[in-house]
């Protein structure tokens, strides 16, 4: 094992917070994984398991061990007339398997274009975007047991997928190691053009034409209009869920606020656009120090340069503060903060 003491974490979290680990650990296989769990490292010390950075917000320096699951590899494991299942190693990018499945015309995770972080953290939230989320194609994960050190499986529905939510965040949070995910993606051509933005970006395509590739692309497009490269401009992407309503409640509130932007759900429920509600607030554009609100899009808080995570967090806290005095709204953070 390849420890290392006393590490900057500067390059291993998007928004660029730069904290130390106590030790920070990168391991490659299962057998890594394995010695590190029976060494005396595990049992001394606390433990965060990092994916690419891209959701998480450091607020002070890490007295533990950061880890990160690093083992890469793509394959297809089973192949029917209509369907694959493809498996990915936790430490591929996001966006590489996506690439994977667009060139070999595998659909499903097209409209998950360009999402960053590992595919390890994929499920921990259930990414989404463009009307698609992971659970709508995930077959299976596959995970490293913290308390007992074997490996074990769950499926689809054990995974109790919810809106950026699943069961590693709540009855298996800091007891895992996602270690593989396999994704059940059709082999028949169909798109999932439902989101308002990516139809309109797709609008001059003829739907004969329309292919993998280009349904893709439109949505490499529409992100990289909206949001900023990380590598540019420190940012978690989306930092605040967007708030959710059932149906009575709603009706109170678009009479109250009828140009506010809402997406309604299958079962009756709404999803009110945390961006809509940062920027009526005032938020959109607005710095503070090195901290602010994209110019571009509200829900997404940026690092100038220099920010520590607690000027990020006070900065969100305040964006929380008059979302609630202004529309009796209280928003959940997506971004995975360590106070």
């Amino acid at each position: 094992m390849n420890l290392q003491k006393n590490y900057s974490l500067k390059y291993l979290n998007t928004f660029g917070v730069d904290v130390i680990a106590k030790y920070f650990l990168e391991i490659h296989s299962e057998k890594e994984l394995d010695e590190f769990i029976q060494s005396d490292l595990r049992k001394n010390e606390q433990l965060l398991i990092i994916g690419g950075g891209s959701n998480i917000l450091f607020t002070r320096d890490y007295d533990g061990v950061v880890l990160k699951f690093s083992k890469k590899g793509i394959s297809v494991i089973e192949q029917k007339e209509d369907f694959v299942l493809i498996e990915s190693s936790a430490g591929e990018l996001w966006d590489d398997l996506v690439k994977y499945t667009v060139r070999n015309k595998l659909y499903g995770i097209e409209n998950l274009s360009l999402i960053p972080g590992s595919v390890g953290a994929a499920p921990i939230q259930n990414i989404g975007a463009y009307g698609t989320e992971l659970k709508d194609v995930l077959h299976s994960v596959e995970y490293y047991d913290l308390d007992d050190g074997s490996l074990k499986n769950l499926s689809n529905a054990q995974c109790n997928f919810g809106y950026r939510n699943s069961i590693f965040k709540n009855e298996l949070k800091n007891k895992f190691i996602i270690t593989k995910v396999i994704l059940k993606l059709s082999l028949v051509k169909k798109f999932n053009l439902s989101y308002k933005s990516l139809s309109d970006e797709l609008k001059n395509t003829p739907e004969h034409e329309l292919t993998i590739e280009t349904v893709s692309e439109a949505v490499r497009n529409i992100r990289r209009s909206k949001l900023p490269d990380p590598d540019l401009l420190g940012n978690a992407g989306s930092f605040f869920k967007n708030p959710e309503m059932d149906n009575e409640t709603f009706q109170l509130f678009i009479n109250k606020f009828p140009d506010a932007i809402y997406f309604e759900q299958s079962d009756n429920t709404y999803k009110i656009s945390a961006g809509w509600l940062i920027e009526k607030c005032g938020y959109k554009g607005k710095r503070i120090g090195n901290v602010g609100a994209y110019e571009k899009q509200a829900l997404i808080i940026t690092n100038y340069g220099g920010a520590t995570g607690n000027e990020i967090l006070e900065y969100a806290e305040k964006i929380i503060s008059d979302v609630k005095n202004n529309f009796g709204i209280e928003l959940n953070s997506e971004v995975n903060i360590i106070q």
